[in-house]
């Protein structure tokens, strides 16, 4: 973001140097830094770009944040933030990243007054004069020390990469891609185009944007509602299978128990018809001894 014209002693401001600022007293350096402004002017800006210059960088954005986020680690991840060099002037990337530092709102990245520069910068470009980009910016990132500069342009759909082969080196090397993918030492992930945006990549785990992160959400609480009905109608199901049994058991046993009451039924009635059987018997030997008796008598 910005022209690519760097004259020195311009009207824009810049950060006092760094033997000026090791001069100063902490009230004089909470001075300055409160002067410098958290916004750059129109002529320092590109022409406006469109959603093909916006979404590509807040996606990025977004997909980093969440992720360093989620590993618990403190990176600053900015956009268009107004960044002030030593003694340079100003300028704003589309996307930068600084590690290992507090995440809170800021309103300008003043290098002095943070203690540390920038780690990891991309620009999006998407029409116009790519000389900024490819070339002043090339340039100008290498001698301030940023480890690692990417350009996406969004016209062409290309990612190009740079780094610093050494923390004392001020011109980059140009990054090779592997199989479309260009790695982040910085990072720690790797980069390719992906449709009209840039994928970051842990492993083989893509870094979701919001909104992807949202559907995955989503569509992990419908899986989780679908699997829960399941659930449920397995738990039904096996109820009313319990019910069942338990109803059939009990029927077994009713049956059982009626079969064993009409048995018991069955021997008590045998038993009273043999005992009469034997009552009979015995009245009829009566009778037959009796009636031989009065025969004797007779006699």
């Amino acid at each position: 973001m910005g022209r690519h014209t760097d004259k020195v002693g311009d009207a824009y401001p810049r950060a006092p140097s760094q033997e000026e600022w090791e001069r100063m007293g902490s009230e004089e350096r909470a001075q300055v830094v409160e002067a410098l402004p958290a916004e750059v002017t129109y002529d320092e800006m590109a022409m406006p770009e469109g959603d093909s210059h916006q979404e590509p960088k807040f996606i990025a954005k977004a997909a980093l944040r969440g992720y360093f986020k989620r590993r618990g680690r403190k990176v600053y991840v900015g956009s268009e933030l107004p960044v002030y060099y030593p003694a340079e002037r100003r300028f704003a990337p589309d996307l930068l990243v600084v590690l290992d530092v507090e995440t809170h709102r800021r309103g300008k990245w003043m290098v002095s007054h943070e203690g540390r520069g920038l780690d990891w910068v991309m620009e999006v470009h998407v029409g116009g004069d790519r000389k900024k980009d490819a070339e002043f910016n090339v340039s100008r990132y290498a001698r301030l020390g940023i480890p690692e500069y990417f350009i996406f342009d969004g016209g062409r759909l290309t990612l190009e990469g740079y780094r610093l082969a050494t923390p004392e080196a001020r011109v980059y090397t140009r990054m090779e891609s592997h199989h479309g993918r260009f790695v982040s030492e910085v990072l720690g992930l790797e980069l390719q185009v992906e449709g009209e945006n840039v994928r970051f990549w842990a492993g083989n785990a893509p870094l979701l944007d919001s909104e992807e992160f949202i559907d995955r959400l989503e569509d992990h609480s419908v899986g989780l509602q679908r699997r829960a009905e399941q659930e449920a109608r397995r738990a039904e199901d096996a109820e009313r299978r319990l019910t069942e049994e338990t109803q059939r058991r009990d029927e077994e046993t009713r049956s059982r128990e009626e079969l064993e009451r009409r048995l018991a039924a069955e021997e008590l009635r045998r038993n009273l018809e043999a005992q009469s059987r034997d009552e009979l018997e015995r009245q009829f030997k009566e009778l037959q001894a009796e009636m031989a008796r009065l025969k004797k008598s007779q006699h």
